[in-house]
């Protein structure tokens, strides 16, 4: 029997709101779209709906810039309001450019563009924005809970935004918080298929699984928040979190 991965969006999700509950609500659209949710899915979500239902969007027009806000944003052109509210949702900023690029490292330790603020797919204007989830592992893990409450099964949950790549053009989903899979495949020390041992190749399946789905969430009118993966065989674990797929600095080879 040939070896297979599937890959289902759900497309009923209804409009997120501060409040829901979207373990229920995905468990609710499996229904209706007839996906059983079975042990051993993985359900990847974009941050997005995440953020709403926590309540993490923000109003630029009620932030006030602070002086760095004001003299950051003179520098790159930016909105200072929006440099505002990229500053407190950093811990460092990295790299700024006068033509308007601002890489930072979040509170989360990734190392992003604007700190992962974003306007699209909220509310069709550039001054309502998403903040990523304060805590994504912790909210994967909650919506984890909830289906299983709800279900009686075990999937995983990964919980994803999508970044450009150093020395590479485009963008890719990537994750941010995750519950129940372990984010690496580990080859070190495993034989190839000639003999050979591998001595460093660790592959970042969450990363992987994340920009898949991506391919059926789409970043425009696709409005498929959720993907449910079946079929792959995944090392489950209780206490792996996204951060471990940010590079620690002191293995960075550019700066």
């Amino acid at each position: 029997m040939a070896k297979k991965i599937e890959f289902i969006g759900l497309e009923t999700i209804p409009e997120i709101k501060k409040g829901d509950d979207i373990g229920k609500l995905i468990v609710e659209a499996c229904e209706k779209e007839n996906v059983n949710i079975e042990n051993g899915d993985i359900v990847v979500i974009t941050h997005k709906i995440v953020s709403k239902a926590e309540g993490r969007i923000v109003n630029l027009h009620k932030i006030v810039p602070s002086k760095k806000a004001i003299e950051i944003a003179e520098y790159t052109g930016k909105d200072p309001k929006l440099v505002e509210l990229i500053l407190r949702e950093s811990e460092e900023i990295v790299k700024l450019t006068s033509e308007g690029h601002i890489i930072v490292r979040t509170r989360h330790g990734i190392i992003c563009a604007n700190a992962g603020i974003d306007a699209s797919n909220i509310a069709g204007t550039e001054d309502i924005v998403a903040l990523i989830p304060e805590d994504p592992d912790s909210s994967a893990k909650k919506i984890r809970e909830r289906i299983r409450e709800l279900t009686g099964k075990d999937v995983a949950v990964i919980i994803t935004d999508t970044y450009g790549r150093p020395l590479r053009e485009g963008m890719i989903n990537m994750a941010i918080g995750l519950s129940g899979i372990k984010p690496f495949r580990d080859y070190r020390g495993k034989p190839d298929l000639y003999g050979y041992q591998f001595r460093v190749t660790i592959i970042a399946v969450a990363d992987e699984l994340a920009s898949a789905a991506e391919l059926l969430m789409g970043q425009g009118k696709e409005k498929i928040p959720v993907v449910i993966v079946k079929g792959y065989k995944f090392e489950r674990s209780e206490l792996s979190s996204a951060r471990e797929l940010n590079m620690p600095e002191e293995k960075w080879l550019f700066k």
